[in-house]
Formats: C-alpha cells, structure tokens, sequence
C-alpha cells in the first residue's frame, strides 16, 4: 500500500490513526486491550470487534489507571486513551505509583495535546505533559510529527517493555511524510540536510511548520537542518550533539510550556555535550485563554512560521 493510499483510508488525523493502529494490534495479539474513559470513536470500533478486550471506565482516571496496570501485571498489553491533560495532571499519582515505579507494561495515548484542543480552553490545553513524563523514570515519550508517523508510534509502543506516553492531537494535521518509512524509538529522523542552523522539532503541526520555517530560510541562502524528534525519550543525544557541532546554532520549536519540554532536553544536551547558542520556540509560560482554531492559537503564542523565521534571521546577521 502506497502511503497516499493509506491516507485516503485512515485520514490525516492522528487521534484516529492511533485507534487504527491499536486495532490492528489486536487482531494479530490478543494481549492487547483498549481502555477509554467516555472517548470512545466510533469510526475505529475496537469494542465491537473485541467486546472482551475493550473496557470502558467512564471519567475516573485514576481508576483508568489501576485497571491498566492491573492487567499489565496479569500479562496483558493496555492501551489507555485519555486526553493528554487528564492523563498527566489528573492522574499524575497513578502515572508515577502504579506505573512508573512497577514499570508496568502500559501505553498511555494522550489525545489534544498541547493546544490542539483548542476551543476547550485551558482546563483541556495539556501544555505541561510531556515535563511530567518524561521526569519518570522508567516512561518512554513519543510526540509524532503527523497522523502516519502516530500510526507507526503506536504499533512501536507494543514492543517496548515498560510504561509509554505517547502525544496525539486532535483533528486533521498537514502530512510530514510522502512515502513510507521504518520508524525507530530514539532515533530522530532528518528531513532537511543544512549547514548554517539546525531546527528541532516534534509533534503534530508543529514539524511540518518547522520545514516551511526551513523552506523560507533557504530563500534567504541560509542553509538549514530539520530534525523531526519524535521520541522525547530516550532523546537521540547524537544527532543533537552533531547538529550543534555542524551548525553552530540549535533551534526547538514544540506546542509545549517552553519550561520542561523539548527545548529543556535539548539544552541540557547541548550544554554538556557541545555548547553552542540554543533558540527555544515553545508556549510562553501562561495559560491560553482564547477560544479558536488550533493553526491560530499557535500563531498567537508565537509559534508561527514567521516568527521562527524572524528570529534565526535576526541571531544569523
């Protein structure tokens, strides 16, 4: 199957392409299960085709999270799916005591993360998920570029030993990818070879906007690097140290708290490793009190392909 072909079947909507991967899982491991607390999609019908496998807990997140660690134990493979902010604040205890901490065999499918929840306001922004998951020792933490590579993400997660976050958005996102490819945990994925500055990016919208900031640069004869860091953790601290030695000037860009995220991780390596200037291009830290569209929500907090582009202009004259 062609990956054009496989949009035309799935969409471009990562929230729906985690679902598909998840049922697809279970049709060929009947360890797998599918936990929800009232976000069922009935486009992907899991509790239907397995009735058994499929358990419906209603808006209780900690009890989510008990029965997903509980079946962890017995051998199973759950997939939670939660919104992103209900996960990581409301059932931050859970996430830390019943899974982080018995390293217990669950996926956690965080949906609207970031502002991608956009007219729900800022009880369901989840701006602060990925700081929390990855300061547990044990998680692995996935932010796909695009609804293919949520796909791929999410039949990795069954793979790894050990508790997963992984981060969805909400609606139809742009396409990263134009053709298929083998996704690897820990490995970033280099989409644009460059020279003079180096743009690390993760997450749905925001890595397709990262190769426009790029595209407009190279107008400019300025010669940029674009790394799509899927994997939060473990962060490939080779290719960031390589970019900052090449480079010479290292560039995040997340829908995330600007505090916690990508940009702190990425720092820290560059601190250590090869220290050179670091741009971070995040959620300021405030809450988003603006109801509309997720493309001008990110806008608004200086997200926006022009402002990125402004700011590498203003750092390289």
């Amino acid at each position: 199957m062609t990956l054009d072909t496989w949009v035309a079947e799935h969409g471009t909507s990562s929230r729906t392409t985690c679902r598909v991967a998840q049922l697809e899982l279970a049709r060929s491991d009947e360890r797998v299960y599918s936990l929800e607390n009232d976000l069922a999609l009935p486009s992907v019908p899991f509790g239907t085709e397995f009735p058994e496998r499929y358990k419906q807990i209603g808006i209780a997140e900690a009890d989510l999270f008990g029965v997903a660690a509980g079946l962890s134990m017995s051998g199973r493979i759950p997939y939670v799916n939660t919104f992103a902010v209900f996960a990581t604040m409301r059932a931050c205890e859970q996430l830390r005591v019943d899974l982080s901490y018995p390293k217990a065999n669950v996926k956690v499918v965080g949906y609207y993360t970031g502002l991608s929840g956009g007219f729900a306001g800022p009880t369901h922004h989840s701006m602060e998920d990925i700081a929390v998951t990855r300061a547990l020792p044990g998680f692995t933490v996935l932010s796909p570029a695009d609804a293919y590579e949520a796909y791929l993400a999410t039949k990795a997660a069954a793979d790894i030993k050990g508790p997963v976050y992984l981060r969805a958005s909400r609606g139809n996102t742009p396409m990263v990818y134009s053709g298929e490819y083998d996704f690897e945990v820990g490995k970033a994925v280099t989409l644009r070879e460059g020279g003079d500055v180096t743009i690390i990016a993760t997450g749905c919208e925001i890595v397709p906007r990262a190769v426009r900031v790029a595209e407009r640069l190279a107008t400019k004869g300025i010669s940029c690097r674009v790394l799509n860091m899927h994997t939060i953790k473990p962060l490939d601290t080779d290719a960031i140290v390589a970019a900052a030695r090449e480079t010479g000037l290292v560039v995040t860009y997340e829908d995330h708290n600007v505090m916690g995220g990508l940009g702190s991780a990425v720092a820290g390596v560059v601190l250590e490793h090869a220290p050179v200037p670091v741009l971070r291009f995040g959620v300021p830290d405030i809450f988003c009190t603006r109801s509309d569209e997720y493309d001008e929500i990110l806008d608004l907090h200086g997200l926006a392909v022009s402002d990125v582009f402004s700011a590498i202009m203003g750092r390289l004259r």
